[in-house]
């Protein structure tokens, strides 16, 4: 998997597993946070606000994976760095646009979403240990209920005007 470097699946214990998942849901809150930060700058609220709940749903979700790693492990050393990992669940960085609207910031959302699922569902095939294939299963399945939370809240919302803010924007010059 091209998202991970240095993991080896098939030997992944249950302590490592789950401090991928943590770095895992660490990762896309941060990149979340950005996007609150970039939206804000150019003036897409509603993107910014959603972004900003994205962030939160990370953050409560890393939270609750390092409770339980606290609780199996408490003073076992976490070995699993964010070095080995990138974009698993984070959006692409590309995804941001200066004049993102709501429902472009959801499919964004929903892009990082599928990508997780797809990760998961990738290395379950290759793991040999059934406490860590057993949380791989959950996670996997958490990511399809944020799926349907993303899709329905996209369903709630009119379609995008037909033509772009950006259309209108100026060309920048110098000064």
């Amino acid at each position: 998997m091209s998202t991970t470097r240095g993991i080896d699946l098939e030997h992944l214990g249950l302590r490592d597993a789950l401090d991928l998942a943590v770095l895992i849901e660490e990762e896309a809150r941060e990149r979340y946070a950005e996007f609150v930060e970039q939206m804000e700058m150019h003036h897409t609220p509603e993107a910014a606000a959603f972004f900003r709940v994205m962030a939160g749903s990370e953050e409560k979700h890393r939270a609750e994976l390092w409770r339980r790693r606290r609780e199996l492990f408490p003073v076992e050393a976490v070995a699993v760095t964010r070095s080995m990992l990138f974009d698993v669940e984070a959006p692409d960085y590309d995804e941001a646009r200066a004049f993102m609207t709501e429902r472009q910031a959801l499919e964004s959302a929903l892009r990082a979403e599928r990508k997780a699922h797809d990760f998961f569902a990738a290395a379950i095939p290759r793991l040999s240990d059934p406490l860590v294939r057993a949380l791989f299963q959950e996670l996997r399945s958490e990511e399809l209920l944020h799926q349907e939370l993303v899709r329905r809240r996209l369903d709630a919302l009119p379609p995008d005007p037909p033509f772009a803010a950006s259309d209108f924007a100026d060309e920048p010059v110098a000064q």
